[in-house]
């Protein structure tokens, strides 16, 4: 799977390693990914989904119904 979180549409972006000299070299910067699993009371299911830890506050402040809706709404989640 990709590194790309299934919530907000995280992934990896590049930038630059800079060295005490100032010199630059080129570098990655992942997300956070956590794979983890949550329940829907709605439609009585289990759901796996791989998420940003940040995502997973969000899911903590609104619920994951919420979070889901709003994720389908921005395209990130089909």
């Amino acid at each position: 799977m990709s590194k790309v979180c299934q919530l907000t549409g995280k992934k990896v972006i590049s930038g630059n390693n800079v060295s005490h000299s100032k010199r630059r070299t080129k570098r990655k910067f992942y997300p956070n990914l956590i794979t983890k699993k949550f329940y829907i009371p709605e439609e009585d299911r289990h759901i796996t989904l791989k998420i940003s830890t940040s995502s997973l506050r969000t899911i903590n402040k609104i619920g994951i119904s919420a979070a889901i809706k709003r994720a389908k709404a921005k395209g990130y989640l089909k």
